[in-house]
């Protein structure tokens, strides 16, 4: 029961940025399952913010992330005005294997490169390994759901739980938690975007 107190009071004490930011990721999510292009209007708001709740946390490529972020929500949004059917509904496509392979070795390669860098030279980096992993998978899911990839979602089951271990870790209590609902969420936008893909010909998307 103390422990349950101690947690509602660390969320109550949470900053106007991370609510703010947590309120409109959540929004990000719902609208990119339901494959609205107002999706990218959240996910800039909460990118916005999380530049300043990453910052003060002191988690450098966190931060970074959040900028890059920003950028991709106005890409993204491009990207889906452009891949729209005739019906205006979301064209779904798919990686081939091969594609996958190349694209999981080079964000572990870059994730660990990034790390020794953090490592070495950044004095005040925290956990800079499941920091830089945390970033460099984010960059490449994100990538993929701009380009309507849809197993964007299982990507998002992994990245989304390193995250959320890596903000307990850092007592961003309201993060952690909505990382923890975003698990269970990707799952089921799989799921929805999946049957989508089935009641049409799913391409294989050239990345």
């Amino acid at each position: 029961m103390e422990s349950l107190r101690a947690i509602l009071h660390e969320l109550l004490g949470t900053s106007i940025w991370e609510a703010v930011g947590v309120i409109t990721a959540l929004l990000y999510l719902m609208l990119a399952m339901a494959r609205s292009q107002w999706c990218w209007l959240c996910a800039f708001i909460s990118s916005a913010c999380y530049v300043v709740v990453m910052w003060r946390a002191n988690l450098m490529m966190e931060t970074l992330l959040s900028v890059f972020y920003v950028a991709m929500a106005v890409y993204g949004y491009w990207q889906w005005r452009r891949g729209q059917a005739g019906d205006g509904e979301l064209v779904i496509v798919s990686w081939s294997w091969r594609q996958h392979v190349v694209a999981l070795t080079v964000v572990l390669l870059v994730s660990a490169i990034n790390a020794w860098i953090l490592t070495a030279h950044v004095e005040s980096a925290r956990s800079p390994w499941l920091d830089s992993l945390v970033t460099w998978g984010s960059v490449l899911t994100t990538f993929m759901v701009a380009r309507r990839v849809i197993e964007n979602w299982l990507y998002w089951i992994v990245v989304d739980g390193v995250a959320a271990y890596l903000y307990y870790t850092r007592d961003l209590n309201a993060t952690a938690l909505l990382f923890v609902a975003y698990v269970f969420m990707v799952i089921y936008g799989y799921f929805v975007w999946r049957k989508r893909a089935v009641s049409a010909a799913l391409p294989e998307a050239v990345a």
